[in-house]
């Protein structure tokens, strides 16, 4: 669930190619190198805490256990935010990818909203049933998507790329090049979803134990994945071309990743690719439809929203009420862009990641302070393990904070708006944070 939300295709061809056109362009794995370690310095204070955690409420459940309940309710409505961002810029990437697929094969052209509105039919009717299913539509994508991502990246390796297999991507010149924030925005975004291993805990045998390990496992086989794939790109078409190639192919609404694949590895495999690309973003969204689900669930548990949201189907098993919610959310704000005559990609997608990865940093280093306050008054559950309890997550929340500024300081670049517009979407997810802060509880 955690790799298929981080949708490694999409990621590659969507936030990978951005990051290369308005970041350090050939430095942008570099990006993805720093999100990556980052996150596993986040992981171990996460890790740590997870036995100490019992509900299935993700970040907002540690942030509560560790600063208290307001900070708690407060991290939960940012991740409603932020997932409902992020997953409004999907169906925006889903409907221009789905309608450039159906064209392509000489189907009719439609408006983007069409193919995006149904979509979110059809996710709408999975996350209403079980989780099994779900999980099932998910893993096939995932497995298609990495390997043809990896077969890929095995030919331009193979064929020494475009002047000869270097590592000039990983180098202080290439990181200079250009602003790596904007890099390391899109990388954080590619991370979307690595949550969900707490988030799913209540669906899980053994949380106390599949939960550190799918933690671990997820953001060093996504780190190492993006990196290496984003870097593949580049030596595709050459360190210094490869800025200039990426927003060519943007301009005319292309996609660099597909161009690469049919170059390296034939048309036939192309023409694959770009089908995988719509079921990437299909089990993207429908990742984050589950996530925003289960986030109200425990809401509505908590006596934030009405209790029906947080029933549970006889049959199904699973938080219904919580999902039409979800649904009806997202067709409401979908509709809006609609409406706003918006561009699927660069006003929607781009604009919509900058928010969701301000408001993922912030959850980020709430979770980390959390646990060492956490551990500070449990003294006893710490038994000495200052190194994971303390020094370590205190790291990560310096490493965080430094990332914020970088997306901050970059920000109207993603946005491509003016400073206002953009601060307006900067501080969306510190409203959502003061709302739930100050957000009453139901009886």
């Amino acid at each position: 669930m955690v790799i298929a939300a981080a949708a490694p295709l999409t990621v590659i061809g969507g936030d990978g190619l951005l990051a290369i056109a308005e970041g350090p362009g050939p430095g942008a794995p570099l990006g993805f190198l720093i999100a990556g370690v980052l996150l596993m310095l986040f992981s171990v204070g996460f890790v740590t805490m997870t036995p100490f955690v019992s509900e299935a409420g993700a970040f907002f459940s540690y942030i509560t256990r560790g600063l208290g309940e307001r900070w708690g309710l407060g991290a939960a409505f940012v991740a409603l935010v932020t997932y409902t961002a992020i997953q409004v810029g999907m169906y925006g990437y889903m409907g221009w990818a789905l309608g450039d697929l159906v064209t392509s094969y000489g189907g009719p052209r439609m408006p983007w909203w069409v193919w995006a509105l149904t979509t979110l039919a059809l996710v709408a009717f999975l996350g209403y049933r079980n989780i099994e299913l779900s999980s099932k539509v998910l893993g096939v994508a995932l497995v298609l998507e990495i390997a043809v991502v990896l077969v890929t990246d095995t030919a331009i390796v193979w064929s020494g790329g475009h002047n000869g297999i270097s590592l000039y991507s990983f180098t202080p010149e290439a990181a200079t090049s250009g602003p790596l924030g904007i890099a390391v925005l899109f990388a954080f975004a590619g991370f979307m979803g690595f949550e969900a291993t707490a988030v799913f805990r209540d669906e899980a045998r053994q949380p106390e134990r599949t939960i550190p390990r799918a933690t671990y496992l997820s953001v060093g086989i996504i780190g190492v994945f993006y990196a290496v794939s984003c870097w593949a790109v580049v030596e595709a078409w050459g360190p210094a071309n490869i800025k200039a190639v990426v927003n060519k192919s943007l301009e005319s609404g292309g996609n660099t990743l597909l161009d690469t694949a049919e170059i390296y590895v034939g048309t036939v495999f192309r023409d694959f690719m770009q089908v995988l690309l719509v079921t990437s973003l299909f089990a993207c969204v429908l990742s984050f439809h589950n996530v925003i689900t289960r986030y109200q669930f425990s809401l509505a548990n908590k006596g934030v929203l009405p209790a029906r949201f947080g029933d549970v189907h006889p049959t199904e098993g699973s938080p219904h009420r919580s999902s039409v919610l979800q649904s009806v959310t997202a067709l409401a704000v979908v509709v809006l862009v609609a409406i706003l005559g918006l561009d699927p990609l660069v006003q929607v997608f781009s604009a919509m990641a900058g928010i969701s990865t301000i408001g993922m940093l912030m959850l980020l280093i709430l979770t980390s302070i959390a646990v060492p306050a956490f551990f500070y008054r449990n003294q006893e559950a710490r038994r000495g393990r200052v190194l994971t309890t303390y020094v370590v997550p205190l790291l990560a929340v310096l490493g965080l904070c430094v990332s914020v500024y970088l997306v901050m300081a970059n920000f109207t670049l993603v946005t491509d708006q003016s400073v206002v517009v953009s601060s307006v979407l900067a501080v969306l997810p510190v409203v959502a944070l003061v709302y739930g802060f100050v957000l009453p509880r139901r009886s």
